[in-house]
């Protein structure tokens, strides 16, 4: 074991010279820590639209009920499955690895909403 004053001299030397800060982390911290659930659309809008609107690989479209008629058919707890977990060509999460199940749910609640 080092005597007291190596351990000093070490964590002086190995201390870290500065910290990163994150733009929002500030009001996040006073706001409890957590961050504000983005909406339905914002979610869509950022990493859904890209397939959903033009059917890509065979995803459901926005704004067409037929492509999602027999995926709703399957039960709403299926849908949010697939869409956390992934299934056929659509990745875990539609690319969006920092969502929260509440915001995949809010972004199909939303696609839905415009059938």
């Amino acid at each position: 074991m080092m005597p007291q004053s190596a351990n000093d001299a070490l964590k002086d030397r190995i201390a870290p010279i500065g910290q990163v800060k994150i733009a929002g982390a500030a009001a996040a911290a006073q706001a409890g820590g957590a961050a504000a659930a983005r909406s339905g659309e914002a979610v869509y809008n950022q990493f859904c639209m890209a397939c959903h609107t033009s059917g890509v690989l065979g995803a459901p479209k926005i704004n067409n009920a037929a492509d999602w008629e027999a995926r709703l058919a399957q039960g709403m707890d299926t849908v949010l499955k697939h869409a956390i977990e992934g299934f056929n060509a659509m990745p875990a999460r539609g690319t969006c690895s920092n969502c929260s199940d509440e915001e995949i749910q809010a972004a199909i609640d939303y696609m839905i909403a415009e059938l």
